[in-house]
């Protein structure tokens, strides 16, 4: 069983991950910025937090194993995925070194993963600006987090398919490193039940630290 402090608990991929911890019987903390407004499983605490303030991060991360990092860039702002991850490790470090400090796996974006020319996905034609954004965040954010030595902070990065929806748990899927899984017929998916199949079992593994990797049917 790992303590786990979750970040983004009430979102489309958060809430999922959320329900695979529980179910596997981990102790999950959810971080909200408003606790009296956020409904999430009774099973877990619930604290008040801003993922973008350090010191808030250091003190939800004290004494835990896992830090989970599921926030999404909303509308307005895709830069807040950088400023979140900066912000997650400065926390993270400013606690004890070695095993005092807990783990972090986020959530990336499928835009930093290869296509087969070699070039990011995010660059591909035809993306719509908005979208295109977002996926550049991430990849800010990956871009980031490789800098980070795996001694200062054990971190982890688990890049979706390229389409990841809700859908059917069926607890199997298919891992690769910086191209993205496809199927028979070239697509690449994943329902947000797997990806939080993956998600957790990386956190039971640990077999990625310091790099990222990705998941797809």
């Amino acid at each position: 069983m790992a303590k786990i402090t979750l970040y983004g608990a009430t979102g489309t991929i958060g809430a999922r991950v959320l329900h695979e911890a529980l179910g596997r019987g981990h102790r999950v903390t959810a971080v909200v910025r408003d606790p009296a407004r956020c409904a999430v499983r009774s099973a877990a605490a619930v604290v008040r937090g801003d993922v973008l303030d350090p010191v808030s991060v250091a003190e939800a991360a004290a004494g835990q194993d896992v830090v989970v990092s599921a926030i999404g860039p909303g509308t307005d702002d895709p830069a807040v995925l950088v400023n979140a991850v900066k912000s997650l490790i400065g926390g993270i470090c400013t606690l004890g070194p070695g095993t005092a400090r807990p783990r972090l796996v986020t959530v990336g974006g499928s835009g930093s993963l290869r296509a087969p020319d070699g070039s990011p996905l995010w660059q591909a034609p035809g993306v719509p600006e908005a979208e295109r954004a977002v996926m550049h965040a991430h990849a800010d954010a990956l871009d980031f987090l490789l800098t980070v030595p795996v001694e200062e902070v054990r971190w982890t990065c688990l890049s979706p398919a390229a389409l990841i929806e809700p859908g059917e748990r069926t607890g199997t899927y298919r891992l690769a490193l910086d191209d993205p899984v496809v199927d028979e017929e070239g697509r690449s998916r994943i329902s947000t039940e797997d990806y939080a199949v993956a998600l957790l079992d990386e956190i039971d593994r640990d077999a990625h630290a310091g790099r990222r990797f990705t998941v797809g049917a």
